[in-house]
């Protein structure tokens, strides 16, 4: 049985979007909502959203926190908030790892509740190949 999913925040801004994903993550979101496994988004994908829509990089109609909220009840995704020790984890991850703090936070949360990433990321995705974290390309 899978333990969960953990939503990178490009892929929630493209599934929001309506932007074309890999099949296999579809597929994983799919067989997720029928076996009950549970997909998470991260607070600090709250964050970074609201950074980029308050930065005009991404464009919605709607406020940040109801298009987060929107999205997390349209999805049937429930929110994974990042404590301290999380946090601290971050620090501490196993390197070779990229610098960018979000990305740290989410391989971090990731790790600590034994979920897969699903993500575009090159630089997650390659942690996860050197068996640094569950990863799953969409």
């Amino acid at each position: 049985m899978h333990s969960g999913f953990l939503l990178d925040t490009c892929f929630v801004i493209w599934m929001s979007q309506q932007e074309e994903l890999a099949p296999p993550s579809l597929l994983a979101l799919a067989e997720s909502r029928l076996n009950n496994v549970p997909v998470f988004v991260s607070s600090a994908t709250a964050w970074e959203l609201a950074m980029l829509l308050s930065k005009g990089r991404i464009r919605e109609t709607r406020e940040a926190e109801d298009w987060y909220r929107d999205y997390l009840r349209g999805g049937g995704f429930a929110e994974q908030q990042v404590t301290s020790a999380i946090f601290i984890t971050s620090c501490f991850l196993p390197q070779p790892i990229h610098k960018d703090p979000i990305d740290r936070i989410l391989i971090a949360t990731a790790r600590t509740y034994d979920l897969t990433i699903i993500t575009r990321d090159r630089a997650i995705l390659a942690y996860g190949a050197a068996g640094h974290v569950k990863t799953l390309a969409c």
